[in-house]
């Protein structure tokens, strides 16, 4: 993978930017963690050398000041909302969380259930969380949010929350994903904490979008297509460019939010230390690119990924056309097509040639490898199979697996397990592969290679099991597909 971010630069920069931002305060601070603390994998396809887990290493060498409040809105719980990423519902992600980061020795205080109507949300949830004792906060729907500042700040507004109990000077707030309330949780405690005798300050650690660098670079409109769902909006920074004349870039809930943060710091300190929701800010990851056309073409890609998995989402009925539009825009704002992704066209052509689904994987020194539905495998397990060959250097008229072995897998599958699909997943395809490589050398070669696909991107030309999304994910392919209408 071509490398076009200075990871090591960044965790220096990131950590001696904290370390000032505490000091600036008293008693206590909530650091809000955007994106993903512990596997932030948008940013590492974004900006290839960034590692998914650069926050949580930066954030050990403040380990022993630091607690942990995770924020889930109350509506994703009853929705079901799914990480894409890693296809689990963000309940299951915060228990996954919880136990990740205990485990890297960090303490985790609390969590808290955000955007509550009514006193009984998601029971078996919270039940589960305090069995693992993790106390559990509720914060409720405040009518006028954000605009309506002197209600907000108020016993009818945030009042009525919840005051999270909290023991150490840094609180780090966190979640599974956008939207779920981190800043509005961290806007309350500051207004519990004065009621309390306690000074406490705010900043906000958010990647994205990256400030120092043009509103519509591929990596800030990346930021867009990854969030379309919550119709968030890349804008110049107007209070930056009024206090300071210098054009930064911010977003849409960030600008609108930042009168409230603004008016709640003039309560507590008479005057506000930020002027603008820039300022709020510690990101250094700007400043630690140093290949913009690596980051650039990665995220113009990633855009379109985003594209291609919102009209999925479309087609199962998960979302409205809007968001698909939404998209469409992004890519328009990028000067980019469906097309301009390689593995799409060789994946479309191949189909063209050959009147089956097909597929394509685009390696790294830009070769495109395709395949096609067969009657032994599907599109997914041609092109992964087609690729270890070329990657092993093998002739592609060389078996890997013997004919007589797709036999028994078939036959177990369509009549002692139901399935109505006789050809192989790549979960199959591969433990078919491990068992030939036992007595075939090029097979062993082949299996070999499988470290070598991460990173590389594929497009496949009809919908795909989860089965193969889970391999394909776990082996670091970037894939995208053409969803079918059921």
């Amino acid at each position: 993978m071509k490398i076009g971010f200075n990871n090591e630069k960044y965790l220096q920069m990131q950590s001696s930017k904290i370390m000032e931002r505490i000091s600036q305060f008293g008693d206590k601070l909530y650091l809000e963690f955007g994106g993903k603390l512990y596997d932030d994998f948008h940013a590492s396809r974004v900006l290839p050398g960034f590692a998914p887990d650069s926050k949580l290493q930066m954030l050990k060498q403040l380990k022993d000041q630091t607690e942990i409040v995770l924020v889930i809105n109350s509506k994703d719980i009853l929705q079901n909302k799914v990480r894409a990423d890693l296809g689990i519902t963000y309940d299951q992600d915060v228990l996954r969380l919880i136990k990740e980061f205990q485990k890297a020795g960090f303490y985790v205080s609390s969590v808290v259930i955000t955007q509550c109507e009514g006193k009984k949300i998601a029971e078996s949830f919270k039940a589960k969380l305090k069995r693992r004792k993790i106390a559990v906060y509720q914060h409720y729907y405040i009518e006028g949010y954000p605009t309506n500042t002197k209600h907000i700040i108020s016993e009818q507004g945030f009042g009525k929350n919840d005051y999270i109990k909290t023991t150490r000077p840094l609180v780090v707030v966190t979640a599974p994903g956008p939207g779920s309330g981190k800043m509005a949780t961290c806007l309350s405690q500051l207004y519990h904490e004065h009621k309390h005798g306690i000074k406490a300050g705010y900043a906000k650690y958010e990647t994205f979008p990256i400030w120092n660098i043009p509103l519509n670079h591929p990596v800030n409109l990346a930021y867009e297509a990854a969030t379309a769902d919550l119709n968030d909006v890349n804008m110049i920074d107007p209070y930056h460019l009024q206090a300071y004349g210098e054009v930064t870039v911010n977003y849409n809930r960030d600008v609108e939010i930042f009168p409230v943060l603004k008016s709640i710091f003039e309560e507590i300190f008479t005057t506000s230390p930020y002027q603008s929701p820039t300022d709020m800010g510690v990101n250094m990851a700007g400043f630690c690119i140093e290949d913009d056309e690596v980051c650039s073409n990665a995220s113009r890609q990633e855009i379109i990924r985003r594209y291609f998995s919102t009209r999925t989402r479309y087609i199962q009925e998960l979302c409205t056309i809007d968001e698909v539009q939404k998209q469409e825009t992004v890519m328009k704002n990028a000067g980019i097509s469906e097309e301009d992704r390689p593995c799409v066209v060789a994946a479309r052509k191949k189909q063209e040639e050959s009147k089956v689904y097909s597929g394509a994987i685009e390696l790294e020194d830009g070769t495109l490898i395709t395949g096609k539905t067969t009657s032994f495998m599907g599109a997914c397990s041609s092109i992964l199979m087609n690729a270890l060959k070329y990657l092993a250097n093998i002739d592609d008229k060389d078996m890997l697996i013997e004919p007589s072995a797709f036999g028994p897998i078939q036959t177990l599958k369509t009549e002692y397990l139901g399935s109505q699909n006789p050809r192989l997943h790549t979960n199959e395809i591969l433990i078919a592969l491990s068992l030939s490589a036992q007595t075939n050398e090029n097979a062993a070669k082949a299996l070999d290679q499988l470290k070598n696909l991460k990173g590389m991107q594929a497009h496949v030309t009809c919908s795909v099991a989860s089965v193969d999304l889970s391999v394909f994910n776990n082996l670091g392919i970037q894939l995208t597909y053409e969803a079918e209408h059921r």
